[in-house]
């Protein structure tokens, strides 16, 4: 029976919180969206993560499907909940965050929880209730600019302000060293003057996410990005049955496909292309002025069957400037459509390994494959996971954040996952 459940805002946050739980020691399963009622659980799941759609929702529909995901929870026996949400935060004023938290508190009937975003292995840290990305305060990070949830505040209680009902009180690194029933004696008097309320400590390295967690790990609820999913994992399975390591390999070739236009995503395909891998580029213009199609790149792949290719849209932010004339929602719709297609394409010709690179890209691919569940392998990088579907167990796929994963990430992911000959 598992014992963890956590509810994240969109699905690549959701396979990076999975990859830390599984990193800590925890099996773990995925579910694509809030379970229907009959949905299977694999034996001897220890954590069920459920990936909503809930960051850029309406807030009620936000509310709702948070609401439902954590009674079913609860129906499956769980007793510790984790609601996540991205490092950078990802919130404007009007966003889900704080009524998701406000609301799940109150259903959990819980006084407290913390909010706790960071993940310092990537570079994002909260120092003295400011949260911080590669050492720069987040509303002077290029999050400053991004183009639905533009970050306007590096304070989280800041954040959480026109948010949230519930005040916020930040625990300094100072704070955090003090004996543990001296920090609990002062959270039990703001428990008596607030009805609920969060705390917000300082994460500056894995000592403190430890830190962390054996001040909080005993609560009903926790909230924040995926940092302190692994020291919570490794306390929750230490009390548990380890199970053998998902196998991640798999026979065949691999398709790879990159909608991504982040520097990260633009220097691994570099990397791949340097290092004599081959590759397709879709060029927007062309297909949308019909002398390209799907066809042509779905083609490329045929004629190299048995290698595996890389297809990718992602280009610089200059050339993507340029393409924008056309219309920016009708220019990402069509590529992520293509990538989604061709993925389909080749899981229906017999290949067993996928790999995305780009969250809404990868938000199209997992919606036209249609699985609704997976069970989590090992991770190519911190926070990259290995999945397998229920639904098809011979498949591997791989989805990455635009911005996640080391310059030789797509031949990393290739050499885990291919399996040696006679195995």
């Amino acid at each position: 029976m598992p014992i963890f459940g956590c509810v994240a805002d969109d699905f690549t946050g959701a396979s990076d919180a999975a990859s830390f739980l599984v990193k800590g020691g925890m099996s773990v399963q995925l579910f694509n969206g809030i379970p229907a009622k009959e949905s299977r659980i694999a034996e001897g799941i220890q954590a069920i993560v459920i990936a909503l759609k809930s960051r850029t929702q309406d807030t009620g529909e936000a509310v709702a499907d948070t609401m439902r995901s954590l009674g079913w929870l609860k129906e499956q026996g769980v007793e510790k909940f984790y609601l996540k949400y991205c490092s950078t935060f990802d919130s404007t004023p009007e966003g889900n965050i704080g009524p998701v938290a406000d609301a799940a508190m109150e259903f959990l009937g819980v006084s407290y929880t913390v909010l706790c975003p960071a993940l310092p292995v990537n570079g994002r840290v909260v120092r003295n209730g400011e949260l911080y990305v590669g050492g720069v305060p987040l509303h002077e990070s290029p999050m400053k600019n991004h183009p639905l949830t533009p970050m306007w505040d590096s304070r989280i209680a800041g954040l959480m302000k026109p948010q949230s009902k519930y005040p916020c009180v930040e625990l300094w690194k100072e704070q955090m060293d003090r004996p543990a029933d001296e920090i609990r004696a002062m959270l039990t008097e703001q428990e008596d003057r607030q009805e609920h309320f969060y705390v917000i400590p300082d994460y500056r390295d894995m000592e403190d996410g430890e830190r962390i967690v054996e001040l909080f790990g005993d609560l009903a609820l926790l909230t924040g990005g995926s940092g302190i999913l692994e020291p919570l994992a490794k306390r929750l399975s230490s009390r548990q049955e380890m199970l053998p390591e998902l196998d991640i390999q798999a026979e065949g070739s691999a398709i790879l496909l990159a909608g991504s236009c982040s520097k990260a995503t633009l220097g691994q395909i570099d990397y791949f292309r340097a290092h004599g891998g081959l590759s397709y580029k879709m060029d927007p213009v062309a297909m949308l002025e019909g002398r390209e199609t799907l066809e042509d790149a779905w083609k490329f792949v045929r004629e190299n069957w048995g290698i595996p290719v890389l297809v990718y849209s992602s280009d610089t932010a200059r050339n993507v400037k340029e393409v924008q004339q056309y219309g920016q929602e009708r220019v990402a719709e069509m590529l992520e459509q293509a990538a989604a297609k061709l993925a389909e394409r080749a899981v229906a010709h017999g290949i067993r390994r996928v790999v995305v690179a780009g969250g809404e890209t990868s938000g199209a691919v997992t919606k036209r494959l249609g699985f609704s569940s997976y069970q989590i392998g090992a991770s190519v990088a911190p926070g990259v996971p290995v999945m397998v579907p229920m639904e098809n167990e011979t498949l591997r796929l791989v989805l990455k954040s635009g911005n996640f994963g080391q310059e030789e990430f797509f031949i990393k992911v290739l050499e885990m996952t291919r399996m040696e000959e006679g195995k």
